[in-house]
């Protein structure tokens, strides 16, 4: 199971350019002192589950990290996502350690009868860490967080976290039993991490209440992987997981979840109820799947402010990654990372020289608590509001109506295969002619 939505680029790269454009249950002890890791001795041990190019990156930025830290286990659905990981692990770690007092046998130890696969190779990688590295695609995600959790480990998962109301519902579910644990748990919305976000963070009294919001994620699209001969229908969506939602989520919820999640932080809350509009007016061939390639929400807020967001997978048209905040002194501009009053004038300018990677901040932070002993991040909760954000977006989309949040999260939507194996039938199945059924605003109802 992978999760490489990169589209060719890594999440390294893809900060570089956007600085430049701009997750009552018994549990168990509470882990004392010593079972964390206070010392030079210690070794932080982590598992990889999702070997596609996610996992590879956050992997990467793990091992990366200032602390004494060694891969240990990794898992993943196809044994050759899992080669080419390690591989291209082996391979980046030698470049970036190039000259360094840091020997890369201290960084990757995953012996063969250390690599899993299949549908329940991650349950045996969690069993040998202390950390666990969640990167498949987003719908096994909730799955993975329990198993994880259930066996007492720290966590980074990567956004969103769930792909339907009831996925949502277990992780905040597992979230509250982490907090029980004091394990640590960061989810890869990494504007959290990011020096300019934070710094406006911190100003946003400057332009008073905010009253309005706009957010983007626009742009061409990602790979898609076509149907192989002698696949089972289960292997292709596999395979080609972006484009059907029980996996993915559709690209509102896998990618423009950052633009919402960045809304959500600076209102200090989430949607009340959503309304919006979207569709298939160019991607639309047989290996398009499910999902949309454009949509378009008003969200409100229980304040009565609203956010129109909009995110777009279509060649050749407007490219903008973005988030902007309007309020009743002056505006917020997130790719610019500077804040202007009510005349235009800019008020406050984040210096770019201080700009950090906040890709590899989110591991060094957690990394460096782990390391210490702290009980610091609790992100699983925020990762689970912020990925129903996206499903009431998409709910609205596809249905054409007025989506309220609590009859959204309480609805019991599961959208997840009652069985994971390589013969079973997923939950959505192509036609005749080989094309799946698509929503349909007006006729296709949720709640």
């Amino acid at each position: 199971m992978t999760n490489d939505a990169s589209n060719g680029s890594s999440r390294r790269e893809f900060v570089k350019q956007s600085s430049l454009l701009a997750g009552g249950l018994l549990a168990a002890p509470l882990l004392s002192r010593a079972n964390f890791f206070s010392g030079a001795d210690d070794v932080i041990k982590i598992a990889l589950v999702g070997c596609g190019g996610r996992g590879t990156g956050a992997a990467t930025q793990a091992l990366l990290s200032k602390q004494n830290v060694k891969l240990v286990a990794m898992a993943d659905a196809f044994r050759d996502n899992l080669n080419n990981c390690h591989k291209a692990l082996v391979a980046e770690l030698e470049t970036e350690l190039a000259g360094k007092p840091v020997k890369l046998i201290n960084r990757i130890d995953v012996p063969e009868e250390r690599k899993f696969t299949g549908f329940d190779g991650y349950k045996k990688a969690i069993a040998l860490a202390d950390v666990v590295i969640l990167a498949t695609p987003p719908g096994f995600r909730p799955i993975h967080f329990e198993e994880a959790i259930a066996q007492n480990k720290h966590v980074f998962m990567e956004k969103p976290v769930a792909t339907d109301p009831a996925g949502i519902q277990r992780v905040l579910a597992t979230a509250a039993i982490a907090k029980q644990k004091k394990l640590n748990v960061v989810v890869g919305l990494q504007r959290h991490y990011q020096n300019s976000y934070r710094e406006l963070f911190k100003r946003k009294d400057m332009i008073g209440d905010i009253t309005s919001a706009q957010a983007w994620w626009n742009n061409d699209g990602v790979w898609v992987r076509p149907r192989k001969y002698n696949q089972t229908e289960m292997e292709y969506q596999m395979r080609n997981w972006y484009y059907f939602v029980w996996l993915c989520g559709d690209h509102i919820t896998e990618q423009h979840i950052h633009n919402l999640d960045v809304i959500n932080w600076f209102k200090g809350g989430h949607p009340v109820k959503a309304q919006g509009m979207g569709g298939r007016q160019v991607r639309k061939g047989k290996d398009h799947g499910e999902i949309f390639d454009h949509h378009y929400v008003e969200f409100e807020y229980a304040d009565g402010s609203i956010l129109n967001s909009q995110c777009r997978h279509i060649p050749g048209t407007m490219s903008r990654v973005d988030e902007l905040f309007v309020g009743t002194k002056g505006k917020i501009h997130c790719g610019a990372a500077n804040i202007t009053d009510a005349g235009g004038n800019v008020v406050y300018q984040f210096d770019r020289k201080t700009e950090n990677n906040p890709y590899q901040t989110e591991h060094d932070e957690l990394f460096a608590a782990i390391a210490k002993g702290d009980y610091k991040f609790a992100d699983a909760e925020n990762g689970a509001h912020s990925s129903m954000t996206s499903i009431l977006g998409r709910f609205a989309t596809y249905s054409g109506q007025i989506v309220e949040w609590d009859k959204a999260i309480n609805s019991g939507i599961d959208l997840h295969p009652k069985v994971y194996d390589w013969d079973a039938l997923p939950p959505v199945l192509p036609n005749a002619d080989g094309f799946y059924p698509i929503a349909v605003p007006g006729v296709t109802k949720y709640v």
